[in-house]
């Protein structure tokens, strides 16, 4: 009798730790699920059809029109955007893109089959250490990131001529859409960047 008591204790211990097990899980989905597929459309990289928007000023979330894009001026930042939901996605630093027209002639066939009335697109994150690529030398056409001064062509590919970039940035085809800027596919080579050495400072957050 004591070992059938002590078996039926058990069983009812083991069946209370299932229940709770299975309430915590519900409680730690139920936020996301809330959620739905806002936080997933935030975080998710640019889809094909994805919109992009200014990621920045006084336009910011405003759809980018190819007409906004000058020739030779410097980079736009942008974001993409889902083209239903019209869900920004800033929900990753990697999705920061930027966009620059170039003169068409200028441009390797391979940055030219990417391109979109001359607009070109890539990752606005520097493959050294992470950097927002702000800077441009209108002069020769080349993006340089302000931390380590690596700089990139952005009509072959945005290459790394110069500077301790390790390498070229991803490059984002695009196409236009009723006179806006649009995604026409991913990200072609690798975003991000490469691990810190424990003594360099830290990218920008």
């Amino acid at each position: 009798m004591p070992e059938r008591r002590e078996t039926a204790v058990a069983h009812r211990n083991l069946k209370r730790r299932r229940v709770l097990k299975a309430c915590c899980g519900l409680a730690l989905c139920a936020p996301a699920a809330a959620r739905g597929d806002e936080t997933d459309d935030a975080a998710a990289p640019p889809q094909a059809d994805d919109a992009l928007v200014f990621a920045y000023g006084d336009r910011a979330g405003q759809v980018i029109a190819a007409a906004d894009v000058p020739l030779g001026a410097k980079q736009v930042l942008a974001y993409p955007m889902h083209p239903a939901t019209r869900r920004i996605r800033d929900g990753s630093r990697l999705n920061q893109l930027i966009v620059v027209r170039l003169p068409p002639e200028k441009l390797s066939d391979e940055t030219r089959a990417r391109a979109a009335d001359g607009v070109v697109a890539y990752s606005g994150v520097c493959t050294h250490t992470g950097c927002d690529v702000t800077d441009w030398y209108g002069d020769v056409l080349r993006f340089k990131c302000p931390c380590h001064e690596s700089e990139f062509d952005p009509t072959d590919g945005a290459r790394v001529v110069g500077g301790p970039a390790p390498s070229q940035l991803a490059a984002l085809p695009l196409k236009v859409v009723d006179g806006a800027l649009a995604v026409a596919g991913p990200f072609e080579g690798r975003v991000g960047f490469q691990a810190l050495d424990p003594f360099s400072a830290a990218p920008p957050q």
